[in-house]
């Protein structure tokens, strides 16, 4: 009989283009920082006398440094919707070269938001579950005092097309193409995707293309893009193994049911700090049964389930870690996570361990 390591409904975070992106300047830049090593003596220095970090980590286990507002220098702009957007300066020169580029090619884009405080972080993820729910609000908005928005440095797109603006983001989902292209001159710029798709159990949210990061090095931004790995990857603060994921084979879901389930989890596993993921697998519809589904229920009777679903993961967790349920330097195999929904609902993280 396994034994429950946590109970209770528990949603992961993942950060949207409204909640935890970037933008950046080619000014100053330095062209001989071409590894991690030097990136990071480089912003090293750049704090230590007097400036901000542009390679700074903020995410699910990095908060925003103590001493980061005091350093900050912004500018406040009104963007096509007549909303008033805060940006750090230096990002906010290296925007304006970024949209300039992209409208020589007959792409316009303004900005939804860049920086924003614990206070306005809060009102966003309560903004969010009114609108979408909270389970959307759980995978796309992230924790305040661990937003990247708090930096001033993260910059959410949208799109303008044929003179109409684009803000909502299932509308924005509706122009890969487009967003390609964005993708492209990111570099050029001194930005990065900050959220890639299939990564996030590293980054701890979902995919965004309208989430951009601002780093202050052409170098390393067109590295880091070129490599198709994620902020975390570069700086050594995740593992670059390859993770497998089986959805197996089932008479009951859709692979698209499984592949949203999966997302809830990588989500919640990006606060596992330091721990290696190996595999995620699907358990398979033996475990789809009626007292499995009751049993969730039980657990939080309110939510008035009707789907149930479980996965089995391996990993491997670091030589320490802050994490009380997990041993150190431990491989962790069969680690069962229960999902559960309701009809026209997500799926929430019910139960996850042994």
């Amino acid at each position: 009989m396994k034994k429950l390591l946590c109970i209770g409904l528990i949603l992961c975070l993942c950060m949207t283009a409204a909640v935890f992106t970037g933008c950046g300047n080619t000014a100053n830049q330095s062209t001989e920082a071409t590894d991690a090593t030097e990136a990071a003596e480089t912003t090293a220095t750049k704090a230590k006398t007097g400036g901000i970090d542009y390679m700074v980590l903020v995410n699910k286990t990095h908060p925003l440094p103590d001493d980061w507002e005091e350093k900050l220098e912004t500018v406040h702009i009104t963007n096509s919707v007549g909303d008033d957007v805060e940006v750090e300066k230096k990002a906010y020169d290296a925007y304006l070269k970024l949209k300039a580029a992209l409208e020589e090619e007959g792409i316009y884009v303004d900005l939804d938001s860049a920086r924003r405080s614990v206070a306005d972080q809060q009102r966003i993820m309560d903004e969010f579950t009114e609108k979408y729910g909270a389970d959307y609000a759980a995978k796309t908005v992230a924790t305040p005092g661990y937003s990247e928005h708090h930096t001033g440095l993260a910059l959410d797109l949208y799109l303008i097309i044929d003179g109409k603006d684009v803000t909502e983001n299932e509308d924005m989902m509706t122009y890969p193409e487009i967003w390609a292209k964005i993708h492209e001159k990111l570099p050029d710029y001194g930005f990065i995707l900050r959220y890639l798709e299939g990564k996030e159990y590293i980054t701890g949210y979902g995919y965004e293309p309208w989430h951009i990061r601002y780093i202050d090095n052409v170098e390393v931004a067109k590295e880091i893009t070129s490599k198709g790995i994620t902020f975390e990857e570069y700086l050594g603060t995740a593992s670059s193994a390859p993770v497998s994921i089986d959805y197996g084979s089932s008479d009951i879901y859709t692979e698209e049911d499984l592949k949203a389930a999966v997302i809830q989890i990588e989500c919640k596993f990006a606060s596992y700090d330091g721990c290696e993921l190996h595999n995620i697998r699907y358990a398979g519809d033996d475990a789809v049964t009626e007292k499995n589904l009751n049993r969730m229920n039980e657990i939080n009777p309110d939510a008035k389930y009707t789907k149930v679903v479980e996965f089995l993961m391996d990993f491997h967790t670091p030589e320490s870690t802050d994490n009380s349920t997990l041993k150190p330097d431990t491989e962790y195999t069969d680690y069962s996570w229960w999902l559960a929904r309701t009809d026209d609902g997500g799926w929430d993280i019910v139960t996850f361990g042994y």
